[in-house]
């Protein structure tokens, strides 16, 4: 499984990228109209209970911009903070905090929503279930992502297609699951083997097999109690497939030992910050 990684370096890159994308082709001609000379001090507040995620992110929206802003976290990301915290104190030159702001404030929004949404499934199933993230993300901001979901209690599944096989309904629809299976098993190089099943039928006909984990696809309360008494002598179990908050304690109580669920990335709430004087 990859690591995460999240450099300084890295940080600064992704910053950028989101910089040059509000300001092309001709930088911020509405905050160029401020005094230029002018130094003010604000207050990063929450507006709601919230995981907080990105403060690095948005620290170097300002520091980008201009080195002289100060961004005096309050606090750290993974913290749960309630509603009217101070979350951090910026102090700088006026027209340059204005024309950062916005990013950092999408970074923070963003990702604290996703660290929020996971913190609250963690919540509802305990400690015996690991509630996973997938590869549902947005393209290029998958890190930061799956960043948030750590921050928030959560546990990165596989980041990219190397890290594991994963042999999922539209891999075996176009083959023999057994037979696809075994062939993973002989080119398995120390790769994990997570095999997708949607009937107790096709658990059956792998039962046995040396792969990692099974994963159950959408299925029923009922039968993923069956398939994990099944399967748990021989494999990690995993449940996904329209997991939300008013059934996801139910999942858990199957004794499945994670649960994948792609809102967390896909459709997370942003969390909302204001900056005030």
């Amino acid at each position: 499984m990859s690591e995460i990684k999240l450099s300084k370096n890295f940080i600064r890159n992704t910053v950028k990228l989101a910089l040059n994308e509000d300001l092309y082709p001709s930088g911020d001609i509405t905050s160029n109209l401020v005094q230029n000379n002018k130094t003010i001090k604000l207050k990063l507040i929450l507006n709601q209970d919230a995981v907080i995620a990105g403060l690095l992110f948005a620290k170097d929206s300002f520091s980008l911009i201009d080195k002289s802003i100060k961004f005096i976290i309050k606090k750290k990301d993974g913290t749960f903070a309630r509603k009217k915290s101070l979350i951090a104190i910026i102090e700088g030159n006026a027209q340059n905090i204005l024309i950062a702001e916005r990013v950092a404030l999408n970074f923070l929004s963003h990702l604290s929503g996703i660290a929020t949404k996971t913190n609250k499934f963690v919540r509802l199933v305990g400690k015996k279930c690991k509630i996973c993230c997938t590869r549902k993300t947005i393209p290029n901001l998958r890190v930061i992502q799956k960043y948030a979901v750590k921050l928030g209690g959560g546990t990165n599944h596989r980041f990219n297609l190397s890290d594991e096989y994963l042999i999922k309904d539209n891999h075996i629809a176009s083959s023999n699951i057994k037979e696809l299976v075994s062939l993973a098993i002989q080119n398995k190089k120390r790769k994990k083997i997570t095999v997708e099943v949607d009937s107790l039928r096709q658990l059956k006909e792998i039962n046995g097999l040396k792969f990692d984990t099974v994963l159950f696809d959408n299925m029923n309360i009922k039968n993923l109690k069956v398939g994990v008494k099944l399967a748990k002598k021989n494999y990690e179990t995993e449940a996904s497939g329209n997991i939300n908050v008013r059934n996801i304690k139910s999942v858990a109580k199957t004794g499945v030992d994670r649960i994948s669920i792609g809102s967390l990335t896909h459709s997370a709430s942003a969390i909302d910050f204001k900056i005030e004087a």
